[in-house]
């Protein structure tokens, strides 16, 4: 690879004291979150975002972390090994940190803590675990959404207050709910990408990892040819984007050097706001409304009309498949390569995946499961 991110190490559980924010984080939520005192999110010693070397003129880096979702397929293995029902992204699987944590950890590696967004719903702040976890979190950097509509109006809504914070910034998208083993080095393609958008900002770069086995509740992209311009980057054309295709098809996809779709973007928002507003032109008359109204004192009452009144959209389904199909010149793949991922989005890949690294003995999740199926 010809370009690499240096990055300091990570601590494995060590608590710190943190000094990121005040005791919410939230951003006009009108919800009351207890004020705790404790651990910043990643509970770990963060690399320097600094040791990125990004010019001054250069847009602002940003980050959106979706954890707006219910995580109702895992529910039952998180109701036998916890009691109650916290969305997956909120729960500790191994080690001392949840999925967010880690995720937001990952993030701060790249970008400022306080350019890291995170989107979550008002259901999900009845856990007192959810209210600990974003308590710690830069002022105004939680954005709430009224109800969880999907991936679409969970990435557009955090959208909308970078754009307005940050108009000429680029944005990285992170799904919070995905395992990333190798950290350092997925984040040193996060950075490739970022290069990428830098070089040419009207193309949009997928991270897609190299896909070993038919799975077919991923995405799939179908890389085409080397972009010969940015050839020291490893970017590639898109020649197909196949979301959750039936198994037979995902065989054939993988047979042709298919990749697994990751969901992590980088883009610029005036670039994906583009291509919103010529194909899903009602989407994105509703948001471009309330980021006209955000900071106003009709924030709140636009918001919750802007989700009243839209039926849920998934971002992959519903909205990228079609811009792939129909702009394909606007978007580029980057292979991962040497990078552990999963998308835990069923127990047997939870499983799978703590036990292929050697934590499902040491997290005692497995005598937990034995009585949880004894019981």
């Amino acid at each position: 690879m010809a370009a690499t991110v240096k990055m300091l190490p990570v601590a494995s559980c060590h608590k710190q004291s943190d000094s990121r924010g005040d005791s919410t984080g939230l951003h006009n939520s009108g919800i009351d979150v207890n004020k705790t005192q404790g651990n910043g999110p990643a509970g770990d010693v963060l690399p320097r975002c600094d040791s990125v070397p990004v010019q001054k003129k250069r847009p602002a880096l940003c980050g959106i972390l979706l954890a707006g979702g219910e995580g109702k397929r895992l529910r039952p293995l998180i109701h036998r090994l916890r009691g109650d029902m916290l969305p997956k992204q909120f729960v500790d699987f191994f080690g001392c940190r949840s999925m967010l944590e880690r995720t937001w950890s990952r993030a701060a590696m790249l970008i400022p803590p306080e350019r890291i967004l995170t989107v979550v719903s008002s259901g999900h702040l009845r856990y007192h675990e959810v209210r600990r976890q974003i308590s710690n979190l830069p002022k105004g950097s939680v954005i709430v959404q009224p109800d969880n509509k999907d991936t679409g109006p969970g990435l557009f809504l955090p959208l909308m207050h970078l754009y307005k914070r940050y108009p000429r910034s680029t944005v990285v998208v992170f799904p919070s709910d995905h395992f990333v083993y190798e950290e350092e080095l997925f984040m040193s393609h996060v950075y490739l990408a970022y290069r990428a958008v830098e070089r040419d900002p009207s193309r949009l770069v997928l991270l897609g990892i190299e896909a070993d086995t038919p799975e077919p509740e991923y995405g799939y992209i179908l890389p085409g040819e080397r972009l010969e311009a940015m050839a020291s980057l490893g970017v590639f054309t898109i020649s197909q984007f196949i979301e959750k295709p039936a198994l037979e098809a995902a065989q054939g996809l993988i047979r042709r050097g298919a990749l697994w779709n990751t969901m992590v973007m980088v883009f610029r928002p005036s670039t994906l706001l583009h291509l919103l507003r010529r194909q899903f032109s009602a989407i994105y008359s509703r948001f471009q409304r309330l980021k006209e109204a955000i900071g106003s004192p009709l924030e709140r009452a636009v918001l919750q009309e802007t989700y009243d009144s839209m039926e849920p959209v998934n971002f992959s389904k519903h909205v990228l498949e079609i811009f792939v199909q129909r702009y394909p010149s606007r978007f580029l793949v980057l292979p991962v390569k040497g990078v552990a991922w999963s998308d835990w989005g069923s127990e047997c890949r939870v499983m799978n995946t703590l036990k292929k690294i050697g934590c499902l003995e040491k997290s005692g999740w497995a005598v937990k499961k034995q009585l949880a199926g004894a019981g």
